[in-house]
């Protein structure tokens, strides 16, 4: 059972969905994650977390921002992380319980094999033909990190909302 309120995760849930795929096809198309997307992420656990979740929760949950964006700018500076990746991971970190972090750590990582296995596989299928200019499709060793990022945080919530 993961410790993130039913009632909050379903209410994060919601906006992270549309955001998540919006972060995804862009990182896989472009590989950048619009700002925007960032911002709106961020948006929704300001305003909707204040509903979700007790003050005292809500406030020491911003602290989770601060480290994965000092975690995420170490990253980007090492070249392991996109810019875009660092702040997206920053702005959907308040939305996990500090008691689930294992839990969310192992989702992400599940997450990023089979999002590099997926991202692989469609090179090899007719989607490739049909968007030749997506930049992930020859960006080397490059990996649009926005895939398995999005796919953790929405399986995160879907799982903290729906008995996980």
């Amino acid at each position: 059972m993961l410790a993130l309120p039913t009632t909050a995760a379903l209410l994060f849930l919601i906006p992270a969905i549309p955001i998540s795929i919006w972060v995804a096809f862009r990182d896989v198309s472009t590989m950048k994650i619009p700002n925007k997307a960032v911002l709106a992420l961020f948006a929704a656990y300001a305003v909707l977390g204040l509903v979700a979740l007790p003050l005292d929760v809500y406030l020491w949950n911003y602290l989770h921002l601060v480290v994965m964006l000092v975690i995420g700018i170490l990253l980007n500076m090492t070249g392991w992380l996109g810019a875009g990746d660092a702040k997206f991971m920053a702005a959907g970190a308040p939305m996990v319980a500090a008691g689930d972090i294992s839990a969310m750590m192992l989702m992400l990582s599940a997450c990023m094999i089979i999002g590099i296995i997926l991202h692989r596989l469609l090179r090899l299928t007719p989607l490739r033909a049909r968007y030749p200019h997506w930049e992930s499709w020859t960006s080397g060793n490059r990996f649009p990190m926005g895939l398995p990022l999005a796919m953790a945080l929405t399986l995160y919530l879907g799982l903290a909302a729906f008995g996980g």
